[in-house]
């Protein structure tokens, strides 16, 4: 009873409407966040400067004589990790589509924002390029207001300038890797030899994603996460009280105040949490819009609970009802079914991956024709024969009946596939009347490259009805 009043009175304290980051004026309060210290800080820079290693290295890999990455929107082919995808492949396309969809569903319930403070490109290179970069000129948080608030003299120009010089040419090589990925970085080298005078539109097309992409560091920030991004708006339909989220301990926190009374709560009040919060909200006041769960507070708040000789954790993963029905187990039946489905989401679109040929080839008996006698004792079945060459190299097929004695008379030139070709043919099958069994007489086809089997196909054999009594 005690602890349901004491969320009640803490939910009514704490209502907000309006964002962290606008004033009662309607106007923009700029976040100056310490840079955070601590355990989690550390986990989530190892795996922010791998994805950014990864980013900035992938166009420049070859893997298969291919981009390790190289989505060619022109020509609709795109190189993922040594395979080929073409348009015929769209099917894997969709399907990754709705197992991303779902996941993001299952994975808010569950987990809460999870994505948005260690994976999501706007935290990464907010929190881990380009402010480390102001960090390292304009100082730590203190030293960045009092910059901000002091008149323009020489050593503030100067820090500026070397700023946001930086801040561009990191927006600038940010847009050129894009770029790479799209067209390759020889081809991006050989259009930038050209600039200015040959290839203008593409400077201009450069210089306009550039400033866009330096605004957004630069100047929007957080604000892309509270106003801009559609999956934070979702988190206030996706979430419960069963959702693990960047949580403060109410119960154990309030009332807040220094001292030893045994009437306060763990929490001291020192408002570190704020401090180092990147959208400038006090993870206090509960979840909020802003909140994108990076963790900056809980590695904040530990550190002075250490210092105070309290335990850790006032701040920390937690759900609603974990902290309002203490004992609560943190992982209830539905989130362990969830977290079963997400493995199982990504399980079997990896296996769709995996099990994607390098040749597919479709047979299919020719629609209107029925079968034709092919000498004294034989009879034919024309069939439309489509072959794609998913690899990076030319091959050569042959096709072979496998489940009976038979001949397979291809129409046409040989089946010499060039690297993405769709290969059209007409074939032949050509069987003995003893080998025919009814008037629809399952035939299994193999294909063959370098005299290894890669496929196997079925179809049917049209003969008499005669057959069939």
């Amino acid at each position: 009873m005690e602890a349901e009043e004491k969320s009640t009175t803490y939910q009514k304290a704490t209502f907000r409407d309006r964002m962290a980051t606008i004033d009662t004026e309607g106007k923009r309060v700029w976040v100056f966040p310490q840079m955070p210290k601590g355990k989690f800080y550390n986990y989530r820079r190892l795996v922010a400067y791998s994805l950014l290693l990864f980013f900035y290295l992938a166009p420049h890999i070859q893997f298969n004589g291919e981009p390790l990455i190289f989505l060619n929107f022109i020509e609709r082919k795109f190189f993922l990790f040594g395979s080929t995808f073409y348009p015929q492949d769209f099917h894997l396309l969709v399907l990754s589509f709705i197992t991303l969809l779902v996941f993001v569903m299952l994975f808010t319930v569950v987990y809460g924002r999870i994505f948005c403070g260690w994976l999501c490109p706007q935290t990464v290179f907010m929190e881990f390029l380009y402010r480390p970069i102001e960090y390292l000129i304009d100082g730590d948080r203190r030293k960045q207001r009092i910059l901000a608030e002091q008149e323009m003299n020489f050593e503030k120009a100067i820090k500026r300038i070397a700023k946001h010089s930086l801040f561009l040419i990191t927006s600038f090589w940010t847009i050129i890797t894009f770029w790479s990925y799209i067209k390759g970085f020889h081809e991006v080298q050989l259009i930038m030899d050209g600039w200015p005078g040959k290839s203008f539109s593409s400077l201009l097309g450069v210089m306009a994603f550039t400033g866009a992409h330096y605004f957004i560091f630069s100047s929007f920030r957080e604000q892309v996460c509270s106003m801009v991004c559609p999956y934070g708006r979702l988190q206030g339909v996706m979430l419960d009280a069963n959702s693990i989220v960047v949580a403060y301990d109410y119960i154990r926190g309030e009332p807040r105040g220094r001292g030893k009374n045994d009437d306060k709560g763990d929490c001291i009040d020192c408002k570190k949490c704020v401090e180092v919060c990147p959208t400038g909200i006090d993870i206090r006041n509960g979840t909020q819009l802003e909140c994108i769960n990076c963790t900056a507070c809980i590695d904040s708040c530990n550190s002075v609970m250490y210092a105070v000789n309290k335990p850790e954790g006032l701040i920390r993963y937690a759900s609603e009802r974990s902290i309002s029905e203490p004992g609560k187990k943190l992982l209830n039946t539905r989130a362990i079914a969830y977290s079963i489905v997400l493995i199982l989401l990504i399980g079997g679109a990896t296996v769709s991956f995996i099990n994607r040929g390098d040749i597919e080839t479709t047979i299919i008996r020719t629609q209107g024709t029925m079968f034709q006698e092919y000498g004294a004792d034989a009879l034919s079945n024309l069939y439309n024969l489509q072959m794609i060459n998913k690899t990076n190299e030319t091959v050569t097929l042959e096709l072979k009946l496998l489940s009976h004695e038979g001949e397979i008379k291809i129409l046409g030139d040989e089946l010499n596939v060039e690297v993405g070709e769709v290969a059209k043919r007409n074939l032949l099958i050509i069987l003995n009347n003893d080998l025919i069994e009814s008037s629809n007489t399952h035939i299994t086809i193999g294909v063959f490259t370098d005299g290894k089997l890669i496929e196997e196909i079925s179809s049917t054999f049209v003969g008499p009805n005669s057959l069939d009594n």
